[in-house]
């Protein structure tokens, strides 16, 4: 109990004292996360969109992909991402391993199953007649999509802030392929698990704070929105 007690004051003091090296690792964590979230948010909710309303060739194995990706180990995708991108990989002459666009497309990975499967579940529960009447009207799959989207913006907050959720709280593909290199890919989860296997309790409780006060302050903002887009 005095090590948790002794580690949550000087945690206290580390970010009150706006400790350099913590902000450094709070900056990079969120600006990964945050494209990854975009990324994983442009590219999640069309294909959601389409596994909703859509009747194509291959549509259920799509489905089954989606559903299985929302609980895949990162560790997995970190795997599959280090292949990659290994200088022998296919894609190595990017160069891309150990840096934070590495990290991105990581994190990008294991956030789009969880956009695309939010979305197809939330676009699953609107009306049939209202779907039916838009493709009366004569719109196409695309105007279809764009309207059903609207109509449960709130819900797409909500996509948004878990895919959030899943990028800035993933640690092992960023692990992986990042490196945890001090003031280049070290990010807020990666940099608790080094500091806790080194005994650093204080800054590993200091980061913690940091990690779960951005979580707070993002899906805080984002349900704030959702509830004024419920009341128009």
């Amino acid at each position: 109990m005095d090590l948790l007690l002794d580690g949550l004051r000087q945690s206290v003091g580390l970010i009150l004292s706006g400790d350099a090296e913590l902000l450094r690792v709070m900056a990079l964590s969120l600006a990964v996360s945050t494209v990854a979230t975009v990324l994983a948010a442009c590219c999640g909710i069309p294909l959601g969109a389409a596994l909703a309303i859509g009747r194509f060739p291959g549509r259920r194995p799509l489905q089954v992909t989606v559903n299985a990706g929302m609980g895949l180990p990162p560790v997995v995708v970190g795997l599959v991402v280090s292949i990659l991108l290994w200088r022998t990989g296919p894609l190595g002459g990017l160069r891309l391993l150990f840096t934070p666009q590495a990290m991105v497309i990581a994190q990008f990975l294991v956030a789009l199953p969880i956009a695309a499967g939010l979305t197809r579940s939330a676009l699953g529960q609107v009306e049939r007649d209202v779907l039916l009447a838009l493709r009366v009207d004569g719109a196409g799959e695309a105007r279809v999509a764009r309207e059903l989207v609207r109509l449960v913006a709130p819900q797409m907050l909500v996509v948004l802030a878990a895919a959030f959720g899943r990028a800035i709280s993933e640690v092992g593909a960023s692990l992986m392929v990042g490196g945890n290199l001090q003031g280049q890919t070290r990010i807020l989860t990666t940099a608790i698990t080094l500091e806790t296997s080194k005994g650093e309790f204080a800054r590993a409780i200091a980061l913690g704070l940091v990690l779960l006060g951005l979580t707070l302050l993002v899906n805080a903002a984002l349900s704030w929105r959702e509830r004024s887009l419920a009341v128009r």
